[in-house]
């Protein structure tokens, strides 16, 4: 749960996290036992906050996503750039894509804009110009993979108020203002998939998917050392080193033998996850290579998520990725943050209410297919309370997947000055948006 005062604050109020069930690489294989999960964590948060919540903020794995780029050209017979111009000509750009009929548009993101025959404006609002092109970046997800997803939440007593990809929330929660500056790409490493995203330009520009993370570790070890996932785990927990060159012998219990045990080199478990990671580490700069943007990354990369704890993981990065710049990240603080979520396994987490907080690229067209910009804000002298659900599959090792940051029963009316509308049900009444804080 968060709260956002006047001045774009954003308090956390509580947080919940379950096991997750009913998921498999990023993907819901069952809708009673993943709602199950997710009705468990709000609950949680709701005792922490003391609040109720009705609609929330979910993100969705890379997997089934594709994205295409677009552009839209519109004249401007005032020759004076506004909010309504910039969107009619995102709304084009939107419209001329060619957007396959079994996926459904979750970010339309614009990464250049063009007034007249002045390239590469970083933001067109306000200028002065007869003609105005945009070029965007949508990210696309499978209508069955949304529909399961929306069902999941619902059976769990809550509505979707926006859905947002794991990998662009992660991005919000980690990046500075230097490394979007100067491109980076952001690789998320979660219990289940690996995201990768690159930010070049004004925004998002290319984004991809691994279904491997550190629960691929956690099988590894149970096969190679003959033990259960359950003992696998917990060395991966307590022992995991991508440079461990110890002797030093640890007693496993034997799989399917109860009662026996073993005891194993912790130089043998060090080789059993140093060539798991090494070995996705080097599918993700291919992936990296592939992309046709990395000689536009000056920052180099940013590492977060789960695995990213794993000791040395760093520096086999480094040595992995052509030596470019590698950054290992928590999440952005935030007042009132729980220190369980002061963690890479929470970045998308922490994205999530970032981004229900008004912190994102400074113009999108979202999940519900409304305009977000840079300039919204709320009304003076009320506060805003932003529903967030967090669904992390991806992040936590340990597979506490659903972290909840619900709000209470406050909804909004939403208006920016295009007049595009969002309506939020009953609670403080309906409010203006004028302005909003840009972070992202």
């Amino acid at each position: 749960m968060l709260k956002k005062n006047d001045d774009g604050d954003i308090k956390v109020l509580g947080a919940g996290i379950s096991k997750s069930q009913g998921l498999k690489k990023g993907i819901i294989t069952n809708i009673d036992l993943a709602s199950k999960s997710i009705r468990s964590a709000l609950n949680d948060a709701k005792r922490v906050a003391g609040t109720q919540y009705e609609k929330v903020v979910v993100s969705i794995s890379g997997a089934y996503t594709k994205s295409v780029d677009s552009s839209g050209i519109v004249n401007i017979p005032n020759r004076d750039i506004g909010i309504k111009e910039i969107n009619r000509a995102m709304q084009m750009a939107d419209h001329n894509a060619n957007i396959p009929n079994e996926y459904e548009k979750l970010h339309v993101l614009p990464y250049n804009f063009k007034v007249d025959d002045q390239e590469f404006i970083e933001d067109p609002l306000g200028m002065n110009g007869a003609r105005l092109e945009v070029q965007v970046h949508i990210i696309t997800a499978q209508k069955s993979s949304l529909s399961n997803l929306k069902k999941a939440v619902k059976l769990a007593g809550v509505e979707i108020d926006n859905i947002v990809l794991g990998g662009y929330a992660s991005a919000i929660s980690v990046l500075n203002h230097d490394e979007r500056e100067l491109g980076v790409a952001v690789i998320d490493m979660g219990g289940a998939t690996c995201d990768i995203m690159i930010h070049a330009g004004n925004s998002m520009r290319f984004n991809d998917y691994l279904g491997v993370g550190s629960l691929n570790i956690t099988n590894d070890l149970s096969t190679a050392l003959h033990t259960p996932l359950s003992a696998a785990e917990e060395i991966k927990l307590n022992y995991g080193s991508l440079k461990n060159n110890s002797n030093d012998l640890i007693e496993l219990p034997i799989i399917g033998d109860d009662g026996s045990t073993h005891e194993v080199s912790l130089n043998i478990v060090s080789n059993v996850i140093y060539v798991r990671v090494e070995e996705t580490l080097m599918i993700l700069a291919k992936a990296l290579e592939d992309s046709g943007f990395k000689e536009q990354i000056g920052a180099g990369v940013v590492l977060t998520g789960g695995m990213t704890k794993l000791e040395g993981i760093r520096e086999l990065a480094s040595a992995i990725f052509d030596n470019m710049p590698i950054r290992v990240a928590k999440p952005k603080e935030i007042d009132g943050l729980f220190e369980t979520l002061r963690d890479p396994s929470y970045a998308t987490a922490i994205g999530l209410i970032l981004y229900g907080g008004g912190h994102f690229t400074p113009y999108e067209i979202d999940s519900n297919k409304k305009l977000r910009y840079k300039e919204e804000s709320i009304e003076p002298s009320r506060h805003h309370h932003q529903e967030t659900l967090f669904d992390e599959e991806n992040d936590n090792v340990n597979e506490n997947d659903i972290a909840a940051l619900p709000a209470d029963n406050a909804k909004e009316k939403l208006k920016d000055l295009a007049n595009i509308q969002e309506e939020h049900s009953e609670g403080f009444g309906s409010k203006l948006w004028n302005r909003l804080t840009q972070l992202f």
